[in-house]
């Protein structure tokens, strides 16, 4: 269900990974980030909309990670956007005749038949100097980045101060870097720098996964996940507190953290 959070800004909360959907309402409809996973969820998501007379008229994905890219025919045939780098990777997938099974490896296997692919990826993408969603409400700032995903972009919804942080800034999930990236780290803490750089602006963030956070927060977690990221870059230990066996995603978080401490140090041998 849609829940407001600041005026104008609704959030739907998936139950597979704590994944939030954002509806930013104007005048004339909705624009929707990030729509959610779940055909079920997504046809909820509709229906809250239609139930309460809107419309959506634009909808935004934040990187071209499969949880991100999904629609349902339910939530209309309107203009689905992403940065230029986000809409070229998705073309390049689906122009693979077997891209289906190249998508369906990174499913999880307990909701893989839940998930709606008629519609996956379908992205136009912005052009590449492109600063703000093209749509008829409240201006929405784009801030591109290479840290987590290809393309990767936040959105600061600047009326009412609401940033949309991607798979970012999450209480939950420690970094994923992009590793296919040449210079994940220095790439990650860049972005960083300019979540510092809006800060003063943000009332509230809405982490791709994990719980909303008020102002002082989007600071604390910038620290956090910087220190998560310059731990891995000097081979310390993060003491990182998502990464706790006893926490929410104890039962496979640390080994995602140990397999990519060991991607990077492939990385690192590889460049010697």
């Amino acid at each position: 269900m849609l829940r407001p959070i600041a005026e104008g800004v609704l959030v739907h909360q998936s139950d597979f990974l704590q994944t939030n959907a954002i509806a930013v309402q104007g005048p004339t409809g909705v624009l929707l980030i990030d729509p959610g996973v779940r055909r079920d969820e997504l046809a909820c998501l509709a229906n809250d909309l239609e139930g309460s007379g809107q419309k959506v008229v634009a909808g935004f994905s934040t990187h071209p990670h499969f949880d991100h890219v999904l629609w349902d025919a339910q939530l209309g045939s309107t203009p689905r956007y992403g940065t230029a780098r986000c809409a070229a990777d998705l073309q390049e997938l689906l122009s693979d005749t077997g891209w289906r099974d190249r998508v369906a490896e990174v499913l999880p296997p307990d909701i893989a038949d839940q998930i709606p692919m008629d519609l996956f990826g379908l992205i136009s993408g912005l052009p590449p100097d492109a600063i703000s969603v093209p749509w008829d409400g409240p201006h929405v700032r784009i801030i591109e980045h290479q840290a987590h995903a290809t393309g990767h972009a936040a959105l600061l919804i600047e009326e009412p101060g609401v940033l949309a942080a991607g798979d970012m800034l999450s209480d939950v999930l420690m970094p994923f870097l992009d590793l296919e990236a040449a210079d994940p780290i220095e790439d990650y803490l860049a972005a960083l720098r300019l979540f510092e750089a809006v800060a003063g602006e943000v009332d509230l963030v809405v982490p791709g996964h994990g719980s909303v956070g008020r102002a002082d927060e989007l600071r604390r977690r910038i620290d956090q996940d910087r220190a998560y990221v310059e731990a891995v870059r000097d081979g310390v230990d993060p003491a990182d507190a998502r990464l706790d066996p006893s926490g929410p995603h104890g039962d496979w978080l640390p080994g995602v953290h140990e397999w990519q401490v060991q991607q990077l140090a492939k990385m690192r041998d590889g460049r010697r």
